[in-house]
């Protein structure tokens, strides 16, 4: 009976699991490599005590307390999925900021569905030194290391900035919402009032 409600429980995880990174790239918080480490110790936080359990439970030994343990994480990756999405679905686009930066180096890990990609450039954010920006497959094969580009932040519904969009300078294709303000973080001229729509 426990081991088939343990069963039951890991398995509302793992969908979780499988849900958020999934939603984390919808609208992609700038710490989302820092987001996605947190997420990778939970899980196996999670999976170690699952197994941990099952085994002291044939045991008959005491596991009240990591049982409630086990239990309190099953939802985090539901509330981290959600929380990143209404950050993104409720942030005025009239809050975007654009930040004139430099490529300085790409990183791409193939998947099965999507894969990883990264453009990595110099940050406007204060202690800072480099932005991990996860760009969709025509942004990472557009942009190269010495590439000028302004990059939209959205500061997040709930305080959590994140990407918004990525552009060359010099170039565009959407009107900027009138509010919209840039940023320099280098020599590089900024485009007059236009830019790309997010990076969905």
């Amino acid at each position: 009976m426990f081991r088939r409600r343990l069963l039951r429980q890991m398995a509302i995880f793992l969908a979780g699991s499988l849900l958020f990174p999934y939603v984390s790239q919808v609208y992609p918080p700038l710490d989302l490599d820092a987001m996605l480490v947190f997420f990778g110790l939970v899980f196996f936080a999670e999976l170690t005590l699952a197994i941990f359990l099952d085994r002291q439970a044939r045991g008959r030994k005491d596991i009240e307390i990591l049982r409630h343990l086990f239990t309190g994480l099953i939802p985090i990756p539901f509330i981290l999925s959600a929380a990143l999405f209404l950050n993104g679905k409720f942030d005025a686009p009239k809050n975007v900021a654009y930040h004139q930066t430099t490529v300085v180096g790409r990183y791409l890990m193939k998947g099965f569905v999507r894969g990883t990609r990264r453009l990595f450039v110099h940050s406007w954010r204060d202690g800072r030194k480099i932005e991990r920006l996860a760009v969709d497959p025509d942004d990472f094969d557009r942009f190269h290391e010495g590439d000028r580009i302004n990059v939209g932040e959205e500061p997040g519904a709930l305080g959590i900035p994140w990407f918004y969009g990525v552009y060359r300078a010099g170039q565009a294709s959407v009107p900027l919402p009138a509010e919209t303000h840039i940023k320099a973080n280098d020599s590089s001229t900024a485009p007059a009032g236009e830019a790309r729509p997010p990076n969905q």
